[in-house]
């Protein structure tokens, strides 16, 4: 866990692994960090948190990120860069109306668990994800964890927030020789069950020498993509984030003609 949380220190500032796998649109290595037990919640020197990050890197990757990021039971903080209104402000910039639609929701993007479901309570105790809120009717639209995804309109009052955790994370993303297998249950006790197993009955898995080479790559393109690689002064704070460096266009210069 000590090391799935740790920091990439460029001069004084400090950036979680998280926070660098996300910006870089690493989703594969955002999962697996956060099931070794990274803090979904980890603050940079200047409080930003992976999803503040979710917004950096690849635009087709945004909507996944912050889902993926909300399962895992992300917050929100005072300040532009970490409040859930500063994250939907930002997501309707970038065209993600989708998005910011679910971030306006409480249970949006949220792991839920399902209780006091009177029509069918074989589901109640079944974990889901609740993918879109309907307001015209008050519902969520979710999609149940199990092999089969099956989905369902439940209202809130048969939702309860079960953020994934590395001991009961729902399905599990294993790297097998350079790929990511993932790995889908038909309840979560069965998922929990897989993971104590794969792990000799440790809670946490150890961290790996491919997870630890993933996270080096990650944070080196996270440093050039802010146009720090070669400057670890450029560091600044901007209301919780990173402030990314201007990139020098190319070309020559063209000289302007005096007036006489």
């Amino acid at each position: 866990e000590d090391r799935a949380n740790a920091t990439l220190v460029v001069d004084s500032a400090s950036i979680p692994a998280l926070c660098a796998a996300t910006a870089c649109s690493q989703l594969a290595l955002m999962t697996h960090l956060l099931q070794l037990g990274a803090n979904v919640d980890g603050r940079t020197i200047f409080g930003g948190t992976a999803i503040s990050y979710a917004f950096e890197g690849k635009l087709e990757d945004v909507n996944n990120k912050v889902r993926l990021l909300l399962s895992w039971g992300a917050s929100f903080f005072s300040g532009h860069g970490c409040s859930r209104e500063g994250c939907i402000s930002e997501a309707r910039d970038l065209g993600h109306h989708e998005v910011a639609r679910l971030l306006e929701s409480e249970l949006g993007g949220r792991r839920c668990e399902i209780v006091g479901l009177l029509e069918w309570p074989e589901l109640n105790g079944k974990t889901c994800v609740a993918d879109e809120y309907l307001p015209a009717s008050d519902q969520y639209r979710v999609t149940l964890e199990t092999k089969t995804k099956e989905a369902l309109l439940l209202g809130p009052s048969n939702l309860k927030r079960r953020d994934r955790t590395p001991e009961d994370c729902g399905y599990y993303l294993e790297f097998k020789n350079g790929r990511a297998v993932r790995h889908d249950f038909d309840s979560s006790e069965d998922c929990k069950a897989f993971v104590a197993a794969l792990n000799g009955g440790e809670a946490r898995p150890v961290v790996t020498e491919e997870a630890e080479a993933r996270a080096e790559r990650a944070a080196a393109e996270l440093l050039a993509e802010l146009g720090l690689d070669d400057s670890p002064n450029d560091f600044a704070a901007s209301d919780g984030q990173v402030k990314k460096s201007k990139k020098k266009k190319g070309g020559k210069k063209k000289n302007k003609k005096k007036s006489k």
